[in-house]
């Protein structure tokens, strides 16, 4: 799936809150499962698991240090769905301005 479309893999792999709150660990810096699993009431199997949905959507790369594979966040995919986020970004300030001007003008929007 990351292959074929990055911006949906990497939204997929960031449905999970688990997920989201391992993308927001790895942004301080590389961890193992074992340390990834003590800050998550999960196991470390569960861990490796979403470990790999991330992985796969190219969010994060898992290196290899003796018997330990830390991982690593990767920034592009981010980088990549903030960019296609912030093109909705003047929809919103258009549509909270309109909203803003509707307000202080005591329209109704039956008033169109």
């Amino acid at each position: 799936m990351a292959n074929d479309d990055p911006l949906s893999a990497t939204f997929a792999a960031l449905a999970h809150p688990t997920r989201r709150a391992i993308v927001a660990r790895l942004s301080e810096g590389e961890a193992s499962v074992g340390e990834l699993a003590r800050a998550f009431p999960i196991t470390g199997q569960a861990v490796s698991q979403h470990l790999q949905v991330l992985e796969r959507a190219g969010l994060i790369e898992r290196g290899r240090s003796g018997q330990l594979r830390p991982s690593r966040l990767i920034g592009d995919p981010l980088e990549q769905a903030v960019e296609w986020l912030l093109g909705y970004r003047r929809f919103w300030e258009d549509s909270f301005d309109r909203l803003d001007e509707r307000l202080a003008g005591g329209e109704t929007p039956a008033d169109d």
